[in-house]
């Protein structure tokens, strides 16, 4: 048995779809599915049972067992990086996660955590892993906050070294098409071209960078989920770990590498960043991946043209581009 909280969301619907492809079905899924459609996620999926996250919650409250299972793996939050509601954030990504951990070292139990690259704020910092430095961080929304706080809190209380926090830095891949403006780009991108042929991209304000030059690690989300797989084999392995390609990637690249695997010629247009964004962008991000290759995980990532053609033409332009457990 595992649980897999946030399991009709984006990655951990994809690491349900894992699952499901390493023959194991025995899973409970804990989420909030409210309105939109990421209901969707999971139809293609095999799982024992979902659970709504609030009912989950008290469970816990209550002292009630429901761990009867091999590992939780907790995807489950609030990802907007505009979220403006901080006391959500706080109680929603960093309470909830602190206290569901505590339960679950409790019972002995494996623990894989989501957290950020959002936490490395604008970057100047570095991008390293090692723990010595978490307390430096700046993060630059309350979305970032919320998963340094927790983080902060595995530190300082003594159980990093018994639990795994991932920070992913800019995923993408099916079965995120519920997240409306937090969607990757890759997704919105192939909209916007296949309704107008063209795609739009953020002007630059920094003069080292060109319109459309800033740079990202994009990561395609089954190396994500290649990865978590290898963590639950490898129990030994624990702390905050970067989950990226290490190599940052501009916007510009993402725009080609979409119009290549729809088999067309770049046409790019650059739009005024919102003033609100301007002071919170990240102009470069890439994750310092020597911390996790030096703790035995030596899978190649995907490369961003690889990885865009494999959305575009196996997902995105076919009749229902979700994963499908088989």
């Amino acid at each position: 048995m595992y649980i897999v909280t946030g399991g009709a969301g984006f990655i951990g619907s994809a690491m349900v779809w894992k699952l499901n492809r390493l023959g194991v079905t025995d899973i409970l899924v804990v989420d909030e599915l409210g309105r939109d459609e990421k209901w969707k996620n999971l139809v293609n999926l095999k799982y024992e049972d979902y659970l709504h996250k609030d009912q989950f919650y008290k469970m816990l409250l209550k002292g009630e067992d429901p761990f009867a299972t091999d590992a939780v793996i907790h995807m489950g939050a609030n990802s907007s990086t505009t979220e403006p509601d901080a006391d959500h954030l706080m109680e929603n990504n960093y309470r909830y996660t602190q206290m569901l951990c505590r339960f679950v070292l409790q019972h002995g139990v494996r623990f894989i955590n989501a957290s950020s690259a959002a936490t490395y704020g604008d970057g100047s910092l570095g991008f390293s892993d090692d723990e010595a430095g978490l307390e430096r961080l700046r993060p630059l929304n309350m979305y970032g906050y919320s998963k340094q706080l927790f983080d902060l809190w595995a530190l300082r209380a003594g159980v990093l070294g018994r639990i795994v926090s991932l920070k992913f830095f800019n995923v993408f891949g099916p079965n995120e098409y519920h997240k409306g403006d937090m969607m990757s780009v890759v997704c919105k991108a192939h909209k916007q071209i296949k309704d107008t042929g063209r795609m739009r991209l953020f002007k630059s304000y920094r003069p080292e960078y060109p319109d459309g030059g800033q740079q990202r690690d994009f990561v395609w989300v089954k190396d994500c989920v290649d990865l978590m797989a290898w963590l639950l084999e490898h129990p030994e392995v624990n702390g905050v770990f970067n989950v990226g390609t290490g190599r940052a990637r501009t916007w510009n690249d993402l725009a080609k590498a979409v119009f290549a695997a729809l088999g067309k010629a770049p046409a790019i247009d650059y739009m005024d960043m919102p003033e609100t964004l301007r002071e919170k962008y990240q102009y470069f991000t890439q994750a310092d991946m020597d911390k996790l290759r030096a703790a035995g995980y030596t899978a190649p990532f995907t490369p961003l043209e690889e990885a865009a053609a494999e959305y575009v033409q196996g997902y995105l332009e076919q009749d229902d581009p979700h994963l499908k457990a088989e």
